[in-house]
């Protein structure tokens, strides 16, 4: 029998793809948490509204709901600010105060600029009132700052 110098190769290649696929191996990598396995993990997100646009913000509600489903509710802090025209989103005019009301009482907070509410209010004459509940900051885009730097994911819709 003549032997080939690729014989340890192929012998090599043989004994590694048999362990590779033993249940053994494919029972342990089973067991590896993934993103969607690990529940305990606290997630953040910072959400930015800056824009008076409804059907936006009618989605940045429906992805708060969606993210507390899949994360678990205990899993997830989530913070949304409103600056610019964002603003109307938190003021006793939105179309949105019931949904708002209720994502409040589950943990996510609203924040609203206090830069925009001194705008609106030096120039219409009025400040707009605020949904009961939503917090002030002096600069929400500061705000979004600091939240990023600490960490927080962040999303612009």
């Amino acid at each position: 029998m003549k032997y080939s110098r690729f014989l340890p190769v192929t012998l090599l290649a043989t004994v590694l793809s048999a362990t590779c696929l033993s249940p053994v191996y494919a029972t342990e990598a089973a067991k590896q948490p993934t993103a969607e396995t690990t529940t305990n993990e606290m997630r953040r997100l910072v959400i930015q509204v800056n824009k008076k646009d409804e059907e936006l913000q009618s989605h940045v509600l429906s992805n708060i709901v969606n993210l507390q489903k899949h994360f678990g509710m205990d899993n997830i802090e989530i913070e949304v600010i409103a600056y610019g025209p964002g603003i109307w989103l938190l003021t006793d005019k939105s179309k949105y105060t019931d949904r708002i009301e209720s994502l409040m009482m589950q943990n996510v907070v609203f924040t609203a600029c206090g830069n925009t509410l001194d705008t609106i209010e030096r120039t219409d004459g009025k400040r707009p009132t605020l949904l009961e509940g939503v917090e002030t900051v002096p600069a929400g885009i500061a705000r979004l700052m600091e939240l990023q730097e600490k960490g927080w994911s962040y999303l612009s819709p």
